[in-house]
C-alpha cells in the first residue's frame, strides 16, 4: 500500500515537473524565437581601445533618422552563464604559405584560445587551399582545440587559396553546430588566418558579407606575412581580402602580426571579440510588409568614442 502510494506522489511529480519544463521551454521560446533585430556593437576609444562596461542608456539608435528604444542589450561577460563565443578559426594552408608562417598561425591560434577559455566559448578549426577541410567540429574541449592544430597539414600541391568559400564554410559551421538554445545570443566570430590574396574562390565576397550579416557573423582577419623587416616602418599595403570589405562590412578588424608583438596583437584580438554589445530592436509591423530597407545607425552619448557595427541595417522580403 505504501508502495502505490509512493508511486502515485512520484507520478504526480514527475507530471508536475513536465508541466514546469513545458512552461519553462514556452517562456524561452517566446524570447529566444521572436524577430529581433540583432546588432553586434564593438566601441573604442580616441587610442583605439575597445571600451567595455557600456550599458543600453550609454546608445541612441536611428532608424531612418528617428530614434528608436534600445529593445533588448547584452555585453560579453566571463562564466559559465555569459553570453556565448562561438569562434571557427579559418587557416589558411595553402602553397604560398610558408612553415614559419604555418608555425605562427599555430602559435597565435593556441594562445587566443587560451584568452578566452574562462569565457563560456565554443570553438571550431577548418583549413583552406584549394579545399576547405573542416578539422574539428564545434566544441568547448579546449584540449580537442589544441590537439586540432598538430593535424595542420600544409596544402603543397594547392595553388588557390579559398578564402571567401572558407568564411562562407565557417558561417554555415556556426549556424548548423551552435546548440539551439545558444543560436540567438551567440557571438558567432569568424577568425581568418591568411596571407591576403584569395584565388579560386566559388563563393563571392559579396555572397559572403550577405551571409554574415543576416546571421550576425563577424570576420576578423589576421593577415601572414604582413610586411617585411624592411617595411616596418611603413603602413602595411592593403590586400585583396581586406579591398573586398568582408571585414569590414562585418563589424570586424584587421591584425598584422610583427614578430615581436605578436602577444599584443593575440590581446587585442581578445579584447575586440569579447569588449563587444548585442544591441537588438523589434521591427515594426509596416517594416515586415514592405520590402524596405531600414538603414539603422547606433551611436554612444560619449562623442569622442568610434562604433563598428555588423551591419547598416536590416530588410525583410516582400510580404
Amino acid at each position: 500500500m505504501f508502495f502505490r502510494k509512493y508511486k502515485l506522489i512520484h507520478l504526480f511529480l514527475i507530471l508536475s515537473c513536465c508541466s514546469g519544463i513545458s512552461e519553462a521551454q514556452t517562456d524561452s521560446v517566446i524570447r529566444v524565437e521572436t524577430d529581433l533585430i540583432n546588432f553586434e556593437i564593438s566601441v573604442t576609444d580616441d587610442t583605439g581601445r575597445p571600451v567595455t562596461g557600456l550599458t543600453a542608456q550609454d546608445f541612441q539608435v536611428f532608424e531612418n533618422g528617428i530614434e528608436r528604444k534600445v529593445d533588448f542589450f547584452e555585453p560579453v561577460t566571463r562564466g559559465a552563464n555569459g553570453r556565448p563565443l562561438a569562434i571557427v578559426f579559418a587557416l589558411d594552408v595553402s602553397g604560398s604559405m610558408t612553415e614559419q608562417e604555418l608555425e605562427k598561425l599555430r602559435f597565435v591560434v593556441n594562445k587566443l584560445t587560451e584568452e578566452l577559455i574562462s569565457y563560456r566559448s565554443y570553438f571550431s578549426v577548418i583549413s583552406f587551399g584549394m579545399r576547405v577541410k573542416l578539422i574539428l567540429p564545434l566544441t568547448n574541449r579546449v584540449d580537442r582545440v589544441k590537439k586540432a592544430f598538430t593535424k595542420l597539414e600544409k596544402d603543397r600541391d594547392g595553388l588557390s587559396t579559398h578564402a571567401y568559400d572558407a568564411t562562407d564554410f565557417a558561417i554555415r559551421v556556426l549556424e548548423k553546430e551552435l546548440p539551439h538554445a545558444d543560436k540567438k545570443f551567440a557571438r558567432r566570430i569568424v577568425v581568418l588566418v591568411t596571407d591576403g590574396f584569395p584565388v579560386g574562390d566559388i563563393v563571392s565576397p559579396e555572397t559572403v558579407i550577405g551571409r554574415a550579416n543576416q546571421t550576425q557573423t563577424t570576420v576578423y582577419s589576421i593577415i601572414l606575412p604582413s610586411y617585411s623587416t624592411l617595411q616596418r616602418s611603413s603602413k602595411p599595403l592593403m590586400t585583396p581580402l581586406e579591398a573586398s570589405g568582408l571585414v569590414e562590412k562585418t563589424g570586424g578588424k584587421v591584425f598584422y602580426p610583427i614578430e615581436e608583438e605578436l602577444q599584443t596583437m593575440i590581446k587585442s584580438l581578445s579584447a575586440e571579440i569579447t569588449g563587444s554589445y548585442l544591441l537588438a530592436l523589434y521591427p515594426s509591423e509596416e517594416s515586415k510588409q514592405d520590402g524596405k530597407f531600414r538603414e539603422i545607425i547606433i551611436r554612444t552619448r560619449e562623442k569622442n568614442y568610434r562604433i563598428r557595427q555588423s551591419r547598416k541595417g536590416y530588410q525583410f522580403p516582400i510580404q
